[in-house]
């Protein structure tokens, strides 16, 4: 299941039509009508300090698009719950997530080695190593998770949320995340920090990208701070443990 989390929950497919989800007319005749409701109203889950609207509440495009997201995924990232407290910011929200992460920019020749400039599990990165530095416990344990699966890298993550400095990092990701973290911290940024970038093959526009990546994730960590936003459960073992496919097979052939 980790493993169709990464690659099936958050591809570009399921954000296809968020940009449209903005006007709030996605679907004809289905109208996106919100129902305001109470603290009185909301489930009792406690992901948020903020109320939490039933399904039924909700605008008919937000709640397919979470049905969508929890049948890929086999559950439902808090974070869909806790944002649908504003829709209109909902769709904004998950419109320019999906235009900064789910994405692999062009290809370039780094140390003799052919590869993406900035890849999924570059971006995840960021967000871990940037989220932790805020403070945001929903963000770091939620992509921790998602560099796992996409890295293949079962520790790295944990690494970075210690102090990326005493990471495993190859000098790509570690000018990366210097980057990050100048633009994290509001330094000044120089000449220098696009040279030491491109020392190690990121161009500008890879640079604009870490500087968006971390800046969006400065105001969703601030948010998850207002809203006390909770981690699933789920993600805490996710792409710790390879699944064994075999045992996959097996069961398949079962039924």
């Amino acid at each position: 299941m980790a493993s169709n989390f990464a690659s099936k929950l958050l591809r570009p497919a399921v954000f296809t039509r968020l940009a449209s989800l903005r006007s709030g007319c996605v679907f004809p005749g289905k109208a996106a009508v919100v129902t305001r409701y109470s603290s009185s109203d909301a489930p009792p889950e406690k992901i948020s300090r903020y109320p939490i609207p039933y399904r039924k509440d909700l605008p008919y495009d937000i709640v397919e698009l979470m049905e969508e997201v929890e049948s890929k995924g086999g559950f439902l990232p808090n974070v869909f719950k806790v944002l649908s407290h504003r829709p209109a910011e909902f769709r904004a929200f998950f419109a320019y997530y999906n235009e900064l992460m789910n994405k692999e920019t062009g290809a370039c020749l780094c140390l003799g080695i052919l590869q993406c400039s900035l890849t999924k599990a570059d971006r995840e990165l960021i967000v871990v190593a940037t989220s932790t530095h805020n403070k945001c416990l929903y963000c770091v344990v939620s992509h921790s998770a998602l560099h796992r699966i996409y890295s293949k890298k079962p520790t790295l993550s944990d690494q970075v949320t210690i102090n990326y400095k005493n990471a495993e990092l190859s000098p790509r990701e570690c000018a990366m995340l210097d980057f990050a973290m100048a633009v994290c911290r509001s330094d000044t940024i120089t000449e220098q920090h696009f040279q030491a970038l491109e020392e190690v093959g990121f161009d500008r526009e890879d640079a604009w990208d870490i500087a968006a990546i971390a800046a969006f994730f400065a105001m969703s960590n601030r948010l998850a701070h207002l809203t006390d936003m909770r981690p699933n459960v789920e993600f805490y073992n996710m792409g710790r443990i390879p699944r064994d496919k075999s045992k996959d097979g097996g069961e398949m052939k079962k039924e």
